[in-house]
């Protein structure tokens, strides 16, 4: 994700911003009968229901710096032989009436669309910041998770239930302390995870995130990487989402997160950027092994996995009711998958989690969301179209803006693609690290090369380069 600093101070980012959210058609805020509705359910007390009051259970989130809408919680324990996770989820269902405003409003809106100044919530902030928010020292519904794995990564047991819990700290991924026995915990079961994830041939790909600050003497860009807490709390997330998938398979209803395998010819484009960037890929060492190698803020490490995202392509939602899919395995997971753990900001995973609530309790799934099941991929593709649209959007402005004062100077760049139709292709300089196109002949794939700026307008949200000399 982009992040800019002191955007405040600047108002042709805010102007940029503001046309992005027009022609992308980004949702401003909530209608009134939806802020009432969502006003009324904050407002009821957090129990009620078949609920079991795991309260006692001492639980932490952890997240970055300064979210409020807090997802998930959990909590960690070694067992003879393995791990306990208590993994509490946001009970969204407990606070959206089926059919009611809020419903309907997130319906249209899908996922919650981040921009770098501000965010497009999914839900209004009195239930995704406040009442269904899973805050510290409050209490709070959740759908619970217990999982048993063994000391190599296995799940051997598993239990989902509603609950009342209350969360006892929230960490952030800048300041979690390492020497936390928590934290230490959590890195021991995520390093154990993410062996178990290798071993089934997943991929992970460490994608850098942009961070562009603004200064006295304009705006500077730098490529950061994550920190390791960040992937051992995506493990926890992935071994739910597992579990989920397995539960709905065996029970003949659900909705799965699916991606196809690559195509063995694609598969065999990303082996030639490897030899052309100067990236080692040993006979026999698969493809997930190669990129766990790699360091996403070198540009030639960057530019391999800008080339490697065309192998991660086809993801999808696949809803059933009976017979399984054809095709139920999420190639990146290396196993069948399902996105439970996001309701505050992701409308699939509110159905999702109620259809496996009922088929570990042996009830039937509720008419609201089995009727709902069928059109969820469709509406769940739009909704992410937009928000891979408005990221691209966001990106494209600030790379403009960076490079505006800049036209007709010469830069070291990389090249990260090529194209055989119109010619060029596609590069990322070495500094600023910006990927945008470059014009002229077809450049050799991985070669390094100078590039001239020929046009940058934030306007448009343009870069154009030509290769130099």
């Amino acid at each position: 994700m982009l992040r800019l600093r002191s955007v405040e101070d600047d108002a042709e980012v805010r102007a940029g911003l503001d046309r992005i959210r027009v022609e992308l058609g980004v949702p401003g805020p909530f209608p009134e009968a939806v802020r009432g509705e969502a006003v009324a359910a904050a407002a009821r007390p957090p129990g009620g229901g078949e609920r079991a009051d795991l309260r006692e259970v001492p639980l932490f989130t952890l997240d970055p710096p300064g979210s409020m809408d807090l997802d998930q919680a959990m909590h960690l324990e070694r067992r003879p032989g393995g791990y306990r996770v208590w993994y509490a989820i946001a009970d969204v269902a407990a606070f959206v009436r089926p059919g009611g405003a809020v419903d309907a409003e997130a319906h249209a809106r899908g996922v919650t669309l981040y921009l770098p100044d501000a965010k497009a919530p999914l839900h209004p902030p009195e239930l995704s910041e406040g009442a269904a928010s899973l805050l510290p020292g409050r209490d709070r519904p959740a759908v619970m998770w217990t999982i048993d794995v063994d000391d190599r990564g296995a799940t051997t047991g598993v239990d989902v239930r509603r609950a009342l819990v209350r969360s006892r700290e929230r960490l952030d991924y800048a300041s979690a302390d390492a020497a936390d026995p928590r934290v230490a915990l959590l890195g021991e079961i995520g390093r154990m995870l993410q062996e178990a994830e290798a071993a089934r041939g997943g991929v992970d790909l460490p994608l850098a995130e942009q961070e562009i600050e603004h200064g006295p003497d304009g705006w500077h860009l730098v490529l950061r990487g994550g920190v390791p807490s960040e992937g051992w709390n995506a493990q926890i997330s992935l071994l739910t989402g597992r579990a989920a998938a397995r539960l709905m398979l065996e029970g003949g209803v659900g909705l799965l997160r699916t991606m196809p395998p690559p195509r063995p010819e694609a598969l065999e484009r990303v082996r030639r950027t490897a030899v052309a960037l100067g990236i080692g890929w040993p006979e026999g060492r698969s493809y997930g092994d190669v990129v766990r190698s790699l360091e996403p803020a070198r540009p030639a490490h960057a530019a391999f996995l800008y080339e490697s995202v065309a192998l991660l392509r086809g993801a999808g939602y696949v809803a059933f009711d009976g017979a399984p899919p054809e095709q139920a395995a999420h190639s990146a997971v290396a196993a069948p998958y399902a996105h439970v753990t996001a309701p505050l900001r992701r409308l699939a995973d509110r159905y999702a989690a109620e259809v496996c609530l009922a088929l570990a309790a042996g009830r039937p799934v509720p008419g609201w969301a089995r009727e709902a099941l069928p059109g969820l991929p469709d509406t769940m593709r739009r909704a992410l179209q937009r928000s891979g649209g408005v990221e691209r959007a966001c990106v494209d402005l600030v790379e403009a803006l960076l490079l505006r004062d800049h036209v007709g100077e010469s830069f070291d760049a990389v090249v990260v693609d090529t194209d055989p139709e119109r010619g060029g292709g596609q590069v990322q300089l070495v500094d600023p690290a910006v990927v945008a196109r470059v014009e002229g002949e077809r450049p050799p794939l991985g070669a390094p090369v100078r590039v001239r700026l020929l046009e940058a307008d934030p306007v448009r949200r343009l870069v154009r380069f030509a290769l130099a000399g």
